[in-house]
């Protein structure tokens, strides 16, 4: 007995039940990216007199905010389990809301800056409840688990946008007071649900079962092209993301026109959800994170062919396909390289090379617009989408070879 590992809990039915739950904590919490993406580099940049391009330092400190969160969640979830890591990150998420609110009423670039950097932080936490509601699902069922969670960002993709649109002008003249007040009950909203989950605190472990040293899973290549994957992915999305809302504005479209943007974006990095994880059942992860890749590319030319508003939203959509395929693919990936008793550890690794990966980007397109225009934004789209295409073939091409061995 002393040398063997406890069998991880299954339990399809529970599973199910905790995606569900999940999927409606994320509807209402997962509001909370779009309104930061659609809504602080604009104030930003009317609160800076003198370099614009650090109109976007908002929405990186929200972003490495959850690099530095993805550490500590992993650990934090691992001892006292999801359901009180997730609330308590909920409730410091709406005082960081709170934080923000007074950020936009004193016109306070640096509060914004740390309000933001603490809502990335909350979002690490939530970012895991992906990989929740896979703890209790069989093999067969963690792509579904995990797909079914983030069809929660479809209605998060419209909650969030129509928020900014509905309350961004509530305390004339200052702009966006209303809408991180409304910030602050979204979270409040999805702690109700996450008090009903009901996911199995992680056995304790002796030493011995603590799983393989870490070098050990780095070394394997299909961790080596799920983390890649899903590091570039992620980062490609956040790069056009942050980017277009500035862009729109600058062409001489209304912040509405922008929010709006973000909302079928955000639509259509979830609604796919319904079908990802029936997809790579079918076809497999490579064939799925390659079609994501390859809907990056479509956008960056769509985003190359003009400045109207139908164009930024095109564009848009087909950014949020081409990373519904790409994260989901490598997120599944990701589950069939660690153990039960590693998987705290190796979530919490992953999201920190992907989301460290992200705040660069995000940093880089403020300087990118501002130096070198939209049209540069979208070039560097596509030799990471060669890189990573390399890679997702390779690794088909070494999973077919060792079936016929």
């Amino acid at each position: 007995m002393g040398n063997s590992v406890a069998a991880p809990f299954v339990d399809d039915g529970l599973a199910k039940r905790n995606a569900l739950l999940l999927a409606f904590t994320q509807s209402f919490a997962g509001g909370v990216p779009p309104i930061i993406f659609a809504t602080t580099s604009i104030l930003a940049s009317t609160l800076l007199v003198e370099d614009k391009s650090l109109a976007t330092l908002p929405v990186t400190a929200f972003v490495l905010g959850t690099a530095i969160g993805t550490m500590p969640a992993g650990m934090l979830m691992r001892a006292f389990g999801r359901r009180a890591g997730l609330a308590g990150a909920l409730i410091f998420g709406m005082l960081c809301a709170l934080l923000a609110s007074y950020a936009a009423y004193i016109g306070s670039f640096s509060l914004l800056c740390l309000s933001t950097l603490g809502s990335g932080f909350v979002m690490a936490f939530t970012q895991q409840a992906r990989f929740a509601a896979a703890d209790t699902a069989s093999p067969a069922f963690k792509p579904k688990a995990i797909s079914w969670v983030l069809t929660g960002g479809i209605l998060a993709g419209v909650v969030g946008p129509q928020t900014v649109i509905l309350t961004q002008g509530m305390f004339e003249p200052f702009l966006f007071v209303g809408t991180y007040l409304a910030q602050a009950v979204l979270l409040a909203i999805g702690l109700v649900f996450v008090v009903f989950l009901k996911i199995p605190l992680p056995a304790k472990l002796e030493k011995h079962e603590r799983g393989r040293p870490l070098l050990e899973i780095l070394k394997q290549k299909k961790f080596f092209v799920a983390v890649t994957t899903g590091m570039i992915g992620y980062a490609i999305m956040n790069l056009i993301m942050t980017s277009a809302p500035l862009a729109m504005v600058a062409c001489g479209l209304s912040t509405d026109d922008a929010a709006l943007g973000i909302q079928w974006h955000v639509i259509a990095m979830f609604a796919p959800s319904f079908i990802t994880g029936s997809l790579i059942g079918r076809f497999g992860h490579g064939p799925v994170i390659g079609a994501g890749f390859v809907l990056y590319a479509i956008c960056a030319l769509v985003g190359l062919t003009g400045l109207e508003r139908w164009i930024f939203w095109s564009s848009l959509v087909l950014l949020g396909l081409g990373w519904n395929f790409s994260f989901v693919g490598a997120s599944a990936l990701l589950t069939q390289t660690y153990r039960a008793e590693e998987q705290n550890r190796i979530q919490a690794v992953n999201d920190f090379f992907v989301f460290g990966l992200v705040a660069a980007a995000s940093f880089s397109s403020g300087k990118l617009l501002n130096v070198f225009g939209w049209e540069t934004v979208n070039m560097m789209v596509f030799p990471f989408v060669i890189i990573c295409l390399f890679l997702v073939m390779s690794l088909m091409f070494t999973e077919r070879r060792e079936v016929k061995v």
